[in-house]
């Protein structure tokens, strides 16, 4: 099925190169890291996780957020998203492989990422990070690719199929639990150590990912010939609407335990990202800018004539990725880190090679994400037609 993959329109072949530019410019940025150092980021003593391992963290989420069309489909037999289900596990090995590689970019030397493969550690949570994503990337390309091959035959999938989908929804909740058990399990970090660390982690998946993929859906709609339906994305619509309830909920709990208790630990992280402390406060209007478009996203989803109207839907979707994106892609590790151990702030910001590594690697998830839609979308039309 693959091979169709190489045919397309001029706009196809047009977005591939783009991204293929991107890829090559972050590459040439990885291979100066590589041969310099670390030191070219913005990371150091005190802030030693940055953008790239917030971005982990982000898709990881993203990963996670295609259980919500898997398990109704699967578990609930809600036929209706077995039009979109193909959509999201696909977008699910697209994010994993993100994933993945800013790990590969984080580590100072990529070979030292064999070491989790050949000096296991089982009482280590990375340990437990890195089997999760591998085995969930590969329950979703087993499940989805079976399951197109099947339609493109115009026959059932074989039940063996439907088994992995089942045992796939139970790891698409670990997958996070397990990255949100990497922050809660670091008693020295009074931003990471709560409890609902790993709510926050699932709430924040469950509005981001289906976000991501209703915009997809009309993005597909736009520049293909298959529809991935109204009612679809209007059940996505819905989840996207009670998850980010759940997510901002969650997050107005955090706030409350901090200062109604005088925390100073809890306190201080949430001071210096929406205010500042010793005179940083860059993360201020970036965390203040995340708060603006929440309240913008929350209106338009719980409104239901807003939530059911495809223009300000995307407009709420965006607002969601953009609000999640903040917070988790940046402010969960800076503010994490900020104030450090002798409740002093290490200034952290991206440098201009790493922001430009993150791209390359973003380029590489959604040109993996175009090819694997592009082969969707062929057979899902020629099985239309």
């Amino acid at each position: 099925m693959l091979d169709r993959a190489l045919k397309g329109t001029t706009a196809y072949w047009s977005w591939l190169v783009f991204l293929l530019i991107l890829i090559g410019i972050g590459a040439a940025c990885w291979f100066y890291q590589f041969n310099v150092g670390l030191r070219i980021t913005g990371m150091g003593r005190d802030v030693s996780w940055g953008l790239y391992i917030g971005q982990l963290t982000y898709f990881v989420g993203i990963a996670a957020g295609g259980v919500m069309v898997v398990l109704p489909y699967y578990l609930h037999d809600y036929k209706a998203f077995g039009r979109i289900t193909i959509l999201g596990e696909f977008l699910a090995i697209a994010a994993i492989t993100m994933c993945l590689l800013f790990v590969f970019v984080d580590l100072g030397n990529p070979v030292r990422i064999m070491n989790v493969i050949l000096y296991p550690t089982p009482n280590s949570i990375l340990f437990w990070d890195m089997i999760v994503l591998n085995v969930y990337m590969l329950l979703n390309l087993v499940v989805g690719w079976n399951v197109l091959a099947a339609e493109r035959k115009g026959i059932k999938y074989q039940k063996w199929v439907k088994v992995l989908a089942y045992i796939s929804i139970p790891w698409a909740f670990s997958i996070h639990t397990v990255t949100a058990f990497l922050y809660a399990g670091l008693p020295g970090r009074h931003f990471w150590l709560t409890a609902i660390m790993a709510a926050r982690f699932l709430s924040s998946a469950f509005c981001a990912g289906p976000a991501l993929l209703i915009l997809l859906c009309l993005i597909v709609r736009k520049v293909s010939k298959f529809d991935p339906g109204e009612k679809q994305i209007r059940t996505l619509g819905g989840i996207v609407a009670y998850a980010m309830i759940l997510n901002v909920f969650f997050f107005l709990l955090e706030v409350f335990t901090a200062f109604y208790s005088q925390i100073p630990g809890h306190m201080h992280s949430i001071e210096f990202l929406f205010g500042g402390l010793d005179g940083y406060g860059k993360l201020a209007p970036w965390m203040w800018t995340a708060t603006g478009v929440a309240v913008v996203a929350l209106v338009l989803l719980i409104v239901p004539a807003t939530r059911r109207k495809n223009d300000t839907l995307a407009v709420a979707c965006i607002a969601v990725i953009v609000a999640t994106w903040i917070d988790k892609g940046l402010g969960l590790i800076i503010g994490g880190f900020s104030p450090n151990m002798f409740d002093t702030v290490t200034p952290y910001w991206p440098t201009t090679p790493e922001i430009l590594i993150t791209i390359g690697v973003l380029a590489v998830g959604f040109f993996v994400l175009t090819i694997l839609y592009k082969v969707a979308v062929s057979v899902k039309e020629e099985a239309a037609a």
